[in-house]
Order: structure tokens, then C-alpha cells, then sequence
């Protein structure tokens, strides 16, 4: 079974909506036959950082409210995580664009270790406040993974995966994707939303149903027998 995954890193919902998923998952009978792609999809593609300035100020100038309900929105986020596990600080946390983040990605899924990448990316910026905009930290978080380096730092620097990037976001907008995190199990359904473990579960064994149908034995001879209402 494939599933394909649209999401940002500077999601916060797309974090969570990954622990559910996995959570769903880890409790999946045919777990080792699920191909799990993560595809990019940028927020805000054309965001530029400004240096020193919190999330807070930053969701409050994309939202148009004040830095005190941006900061609100915040709190009520971090209770949300928090109920799978996570504890975001966005005290701490550093506003990006995700662009290279994205490459990177995409550079990590062609040594085996998208899901790996992934997931140090989503802590980094949630977690530990790490900067995701700079080059040098990228190539640090790829190389805590097991990933050379140079060869990280030689694919961002050229762009190598750049249109990867632009493929995945073109076929989100072919697709209808709106929103995300955004699940598409078997290019046949599709999951919006951060949804409870319970869902994704209910999904999971919908697909490998309908892909493994139980086969109806043939009748080769048919004879006298006894059932519920008695004998022939």
C-alpha cells in the first residue's frame, strides 16, 4: 500500500497529523507493506524572515491580528501537540521559509531516509528552535541522521532537488490539495487533516481490503449437508 503525504515543516498541525498517522500505523497488521512518500508543500513559499523576529509577531503579521492573539494561537497549539507527545516551544521557535528544507528532503529520500529526515526536521523547528533557513544547520541536521555532509551541502547549494519540490507542489494543486497534512492512500483515497488515530485506521484497513479481497471459494460439487435449519 502506498501513501503519500503532502506537508510543511512550519505546520504545526502536519506534525501532529504525522504522530497520528504513525500511531495508526504502529498498530496496523500489514505495517512492513506500507510505503509511507512524503511530499513538499510550502505554507508560504514567498515568506521571508526577518531576523530576530518571533513566531508570534510573525503569525500575527500573516494573520492580521494582534502579536498577543498570535501568541494565543500559539498556546492553544502547543495544548493540541501536546496530546500526542509533543512539546512544541515556539518560544523558541525560529520562522522559515522551507524551501531548502524541502530539497533536503527530497535529498534524504534518495539515500532511504526520507521518514528520518522528516522527522529530525519537524523537531529541530518545534522542539529545539533550530534556524531551518540556513544551509550550514540543514547539513547539520542531515548529517545527525547519517548523512554525508558534503553531498547534502553540494545538492542544496545547486538546487538538485529544487524541481522535485515543484513537481510534489504542482501535483498537490492538480490534486485539489488545499490544505494539509493531506493523505492520499493508493492514488484512490484521500485524508484531510490532522485526524484522529482512530480514522487513519479505519482508512489503512479500508485500502488493504478492498486491494486483498478474502476470495469466495469455488463450489466444485454441491451435496446433502446439514445447516442451521436442519438437513437436506
Amino acid at each position: 500500500m502506498k501513501v503519500e503525504i503532502w506537508s510543511d515543516v512550519v505546520c504545526p498541525f502536519c506534525y501532529v497529523g504525522k504522530r497520528k498517522f504513525e500511531n495508526a500505523l504502529g498498530q496496523f497488521g500489514h505495517q512492513a507493506d506500507v510505503q509511507v512518500e512524503w511530499k513538499s508543500f510550502q505554507l508560504t513559499p514567498d515568506f521571508v524572515p526577518v531576523p530576530g523576529e518571533s513566531i508570534h509577531a510573525s503569525l500575527a503579521k500573516k494573520k492580521g491580528v494582534s502579536e498577543a492573539e498570535g501568541r494565543r494561537m500559539g498556546d492553544q497549539m502547543t495544548l493540541i501537540a501536546k496530546e500526542v507527545g509533543l512539546n512544541y516551544d515556539f518560544d523558541k521557535t525560529i520562522p522559515a521559509n522551507t524551501f531548502l528544507a524541502h530539497q533536503l528532503i527530497h535529498f534524504a529520500a534518495h539515500q532511504g531516509q526520507q521518514g528520518a529526515m522528516k522527522e529530525r526536521l519537524f523537531a529541530a523547528y518545534y522542539l529545539e528552535g533550530q534556524d531551518i533557513n540556513t544551509i550550514d544547520n540543514l547539513v547539520k541536521l542531515a548529517a545527525e541522521i547519517g548523512l554525508d555532509a558534503d553531498a547534502a551541502r553540494q545538492a542544496l547549494e545547486a538546487g538538485t532537488y529544487a524541481n522535485e519540490v515543484r513537481r510534489d507542489e504542482y501535483e498537490a494543486q492538480q490534486i485539489g490539495v488545499r490544505g494539509v497534512p493531506f493523505f492520499v492512500f493508493d492514488d484512490k483515497y484521500a485524508v484531510s487533516g490532522a485526524q484522529p488515530s482512530e480514522v487513519f485506521a479505519e482508512v489503512l484497513a479500508k485500502v488493504w481490503d478492498e486491494a486483498h479481497p478474502k476470495a469466495q471459494p469455488t463450489m466444485l460439487v454441491d451435496g446433502p449437508a446439514c445447516g442451521p435449519d436442519g438437513c437436506d
